[in-house]
């Protein structure tokens, strides 16, 4: 797949000057320093090599890591050179966030930044950022002219969140035994498995329309859960079998005055819709939120909602994981170790999970984690062949509108960020 991508770029370029008169470039894959460590990787070993035998002027190094997916000796098996110091590299791969103390200065660093809405956590890290004179590329912002995101682990996190919604419900009603995402050793294995399951009546709903909620879907599909509109999910609010819905921004909310929705408007003056998930809350066994959240946008639902005899919901996978976002009871993030807690609606406070008139909540931040190997190789290919092409061009709007800093202050497009990385 990845040769699919660059045959896009290949034949064009022995004619490209740009490309022709490319100064030597340097390329380090870092090694994930946040905990628990991440084991994904931007690029396999293979793209690597690929990657290098496209572009002649491109080297590529790896950073040693004991916990990346694929070994250090797989990226030597390449002839992709693996070693400690990356500091005479020019351009830098990561993941997840980059501890602040860990950033090198003067870089160009591309990874998860997860400060676009904000995010207190990660104030710090934008502040050393932009202290450190350095140029911070966010994976999320990659996108085309129309706003399409390039590059994602979207699928995965849908995938294996799904999964986990499903076990945990097993695990809450003693109705299904199923294995989540991280007991496989890849995706085909997986697969399957899961053909040969059998889902007890339930009714789930998913919320997003984007890979996120593609990959969830997926799961569905495999176990062969029957799909409702959201009209007939409405209609037919007690199943005698597994169904299953995708609730698009458009079955979720309507515009304060009453006018036709408009997707466009949605996404650019959210704070104009309100939200009516209580049609779905009353009829759901199991959430599966894989909306993007705005936080100008109204919530699914609030706390108090969430304490009344109608919400039927006793089990949410928050693949989104905003905190405090779409899900108000979202105070932090779970992890694959211990993806499940508890939330106590009466009492408004977490408690351990699968307890009587408790909900239980997964909201597990790296989700594609757990199936390390195939995702790694899915975002590889978006970024050998999409994203490295474009960080070689001296100029590209992909890139300029990802680039959150440069030479030491926010970039206009992210000029809304200032009282954030002020401390304001």
């Amino acid at each position: 797949m990845v040769s699919t991508y660059l045959s896009f770029y290949s034949p064009k370029l022995s004619r490209n000057a740009e490309f022709r008169s490319m100064q030597r470039m340097k390329i380090a894959i870092i090694r994930e320093g946040k905990n628990p460590p991440d084991k994904r990787t931007p690029l396999t070993p293979g793209q690597c090599r690929l990657v290098m035998a496209t572009f002649s002027g491109l080297e590529i190094k790896v950073q040693a890591s004991p916990h990346r997916c694929f070994s250090d000796q797989e990226y030597r098996s390449e002839g992709i050179t693996v070693e400690e110091q990356i500091t005479d590299c020019d351009i830098l791969l990561g993941v997840k966030e980059v501890p602040p103390d860990q950033l090198i200065p003067d870089k160009t660093y591309l990874f998860f930044s997860h400060t676009i809405k904000k995010q207190p956590h990660n104030r710090k890290l934008l502040q050393e950022v932009v202290k450190r004179n350095i140029r911070l590329i966010d994976y999320e912002c990659l996108t085309d002219e129309q706003g399409k995101r390039l590059i994602a682990f979207g699928r995965w996190a849908g995938i294996a969140g799904a999964l986990e919604g499903l076990y945990a419900w097993g695990r809450r009603t003693g109705n299904l035994q199923i294995k989540r995402a991280v007991e496989y050793s890849d995706f085909a294995s997986l697969q399957q498995d899961l053909k040969n399951k059998d889902v007890p009546a339930m009714r789930i709903a998913i919320t997003g329309d984007g890979r996120v909620a593609g990959g969830a879907a997926e799961i569905m599909q495999l176990l062969g859960i029957k799909k409702l509109s959201a009209e007939d999910y409405l209609a037919e609010n007690e199943s005698q079998q597994a169904v299953y819905t995708l609730l698009s921004p458009k079955d979720l909310y309507t515009h304060r005055s009453g006018k036709t929705f408009n997707l466009q408007e949605f996404f650019s003056e959210p704070q104009h819709f309100i939200c009516d998930f209580s049609r779905y809350y009353r009829c759901t066994d199991l959430l599966i939120n894989a909306l993007y959240w705005d936080p100008r946008a109204p919530r699914l639902f609030s706390l108090e909602e969430m304490s009344s005899p109608d919400f039927k919901i006793r089990t949410i996978a928050d693949i989104s994981c905003d905190i405090g976002g779409s899900v108000p009871a979202t105070t932090r993030v779970t992890t694959i170790d211990q993806p499940v807690r508890g939330y106590d609606p009466q009492r408004r406070q977490e408690t351990e999970p699968f307890k009587p008139g408790c909900i239980d909540i997964i909201a597990v931040d790296n989700l594609p984690n757990e199936l390390p190997r195939d995702a790694s190789e899915s975002f590889g290919e978006q970024m050998a062949g999409i994203v490295i092409p474009e960080l070689l061009r001296p100029e590209s709007k992909i890139i300029e509108r990802a680039t959150l800093t440069k030479d030491g202050h926010l970039t206009p497009r992210y000029a809304y960020l200032e009282d954030y990385l002020r401390g304001a």
